[in-house]
């Protein structure tokens, strides 16, 4: 796996260059870029959300960079489907060039259309299903039906003079699904047969092995569940997974129960679906959440967001009794989807939170009350043998997935040279059936912190983890400027170390020498002494606390 950066070669005529600009070696941004001939197509768009080591961080972009100075070549995005980590960054690009068209399905494109009206953006879109053939430019498009945990997802063929690309988006074999739209294998046969030179594969279960069990499995759980609920019930899930939510709307109707959506994004979504017809809400279902208060509290179910246990979500917000539901002894709460990594800690905390509160709370680890999106290693296999690619680029997932979906590339006879595992940022070139790595661009994770984007940066989130767990130390110290004699302090205060100041009378005296020292040795320079100043504090805090707190030392000259 590719690990310096070097810059590509010139992009010759009739190659195809592609480069995962997200979406590898991580869960989330998904997002690649295509280009030949001075074109550029890009799949996917969408946003990483942060862990618990990205304090402050709303969200996290892929990092635009290969393409910003060429947004004018760009002659579309498509949308495999309507999830936030493939649709969620489309604003952010569009704010860089606002007509860029969106090609996706009609689900999909109501999610994003929606989304963008947020921020002010009216997109030019062009709405494809299944079967469908478009022209961009040099790509020749072609849409295949795929079954997700999101209805309408779709794979798409890329044609070009270099070869074709096939791009499964996030896809599973579901023999059985809710919405009766299967994968379409025969698509995927018939495009093997005309020849598949590269094929980008969702690696997200690639280490899993067998068959991912069917969405329908669910719906009995469910329904149980909430059938021997004693009080409320609220379920979490995403809040674009339509299938769930059709699934809690069954089984609250089948056991008499009214359901109220919760969270601005649920309420949006679920909106959108029952108007285009994707969710089927049974009559007198759904109610308003003001009004769920006047139901009886055994004849309502609660449906959130919040299942990865996200801080200000609905989920957590209850765990933290900061919410207008207060749960309590007798309320039952399900946690419907998969914990995406990195993501346990915060989930095990609101568990832990709902459960003192006196709630059952009924999850993955104890129920069957989720099922993946995502094909396990039966399913890949059985996509590598049908449509027998010449090369395989595994994508949407963190490395260990990414090998793994390799090595079953490699055990159904694609050659080892042609199975190419990169990271974010690796250029990759076809043509004439070749596929070869021929660069490593540098690139980042670009942070959305309330308003501002991509000012935050690394070295930010680095000094806002050391103020959260090591605590805050300031120093202010007068010296005199000809002598550089201590006149006035040194006056420390501290945030989130000690309760009392009086805990640095030791090192006051260190302070003092230190300077003396420095003065001396004939500096005068501020900037000088307030590093002597914080080397001094640094190492006496270290040995007497071992801890490494931010100080920020102010010498001033009088």
């Amino acid at each position: 796996m590719p690990t310096s950066v070097y810059n590509p070669p010139a992009l010759k005529p009739g190659t195809l260059r592609v480069i995962p600009i997200g979406g590898l070696g991580e869960v989330g941004r998904n997002m690649t870029s295509f280009e030949i001939d001075g074109k550029i197509l890009i799949v996917d768009c969408g946003v990483l959300f942060p862990e618990e080591h990205q304090p402050g961080v709303d969200l996290i972009l892929p990092d635009f960079t290969p393409i910003k100075d060429r947004l004018d070549d760009i002659v579309g995005v498509v949308l495999t489907h309507g999830h936030e980590d493939h649709i969620g960054a489309v604003p952010y690009l569009l704010r860089l060039r606002n007509d860029i068209p969106l090609i996706g399905s009609g689900l999909t494109l109501a999610l994003v259309e929606a989304k963008l009206k947020e921020h002010r953006i009216k997109p030019y879109s062009l709405t494809v299903a299944e079967g469908q053939k478009e022209q961009l430019g040099p790509f020749a498009l072609e849409f295949v039906a795929v079954n997700h945990s999101i209805p309408d997802a779709l794979a798409v063929a890329i044609k070009t003079t270099a070869g074709t690309v096939l791009a499964t988006g996030d896809f599973k074999m579901d023999q059985l699904p809710l919405d009766g739209r299967l994968t379409d294998l025969r698509e995927f046969a018939r495009l093997g047969q005309e020849g598949v030179d590269l094929f980008l594969v969702d690696s997200t279960n690639a280490d899993v092995p067998g068959f991912t069990p069917l969405e329908r499995s669910i719906g009995p759980v469910l329904d149980q569940v909430i059938a021997r609920a004693p009080r409320r019930v609220i379920v979490a899930s995403f809040s674009s997974h339509v299938h769930r939510v059709q699934q809690v709307l069954d089984a609250a109707h089948a056991n008499g129960r009214r359901v109220a959506l919760l969270g601005r994004s649920m309420v949006r979504n679920m909106t959108i679906a029952a108007d285009l017809g994707y969710l089927k809400v049974p009559e007198n279902v759904l109610i308003d959440y003001k009004k769920a208060k006047d139901v009886p509290d055994d004849k309502i179910v609660y449906m959130s967001t919040g299942s990865q246990g996200e801080p200000m979500a609905v989920l957590s917000r209850m765990a933290n009794m900061d919410h207008a539901i207060e749960v309590g002894d007798g309320d039952t709460v399900i946690l419907a989807s998969s914990q995406i990594p990195g993501n346990e800690n915060a989930i095990y905390r609101v568990i832990d939170g709902l459960t003192k509160l006196g709630a059952n709370v009924v999850h993955k680890g104890n129920a069957k009350v989720h099922v993946s999106g995502h094909a396990a290693a039966g399913e890949l296999l059985y996509c590598y043998n049908i449509i027998k690619p010449k090369n395989v680029l595994p994508v949407h997932g963190e490395y260990r997935h990414l090998v793994a979906n390799a090595k079953l590339a490699i055990d159904t006879g694609v050659p080892e040279e042609n199975t190419i595992l990169a990271e974010d940022g690796t250029v990759i070139d076809l043509k004439d059936g070749v596929a070869r790595v021929v660069g490593q661009l540098d690139i980042g994770f670009v942070y959305v912190d309330g308003s501002s984007v991509g000012e935050i940066t690394d070295a930010d989130l680095k000094d806002r983890r050391i103020l959260g767990e090591e605590g805050f130390i300031s120093i202010i110290v007068v010296v005199e400027a000809q002598t550089g004699k201590v006149i006035v302090g040194p006056e420390i205060h501290a945030k989130g170390f000690a309760e009392d100041d009086r805990v640095f009378d030791g090192v006051k005296p260190k302070i003092e020498q230190a300077l003396a020292e420095a003065a001396r040795n004939g500096v005068r320079d501020p900037h000088v002494l307030s590093q002597t100043v914080r080397r001094t504090v640094g190492r006496w805090v270290n040995t007497s606390y071992r801890r490494r707190p931010m100080i920020v030392p102010l010498v001033i000259e009088a």
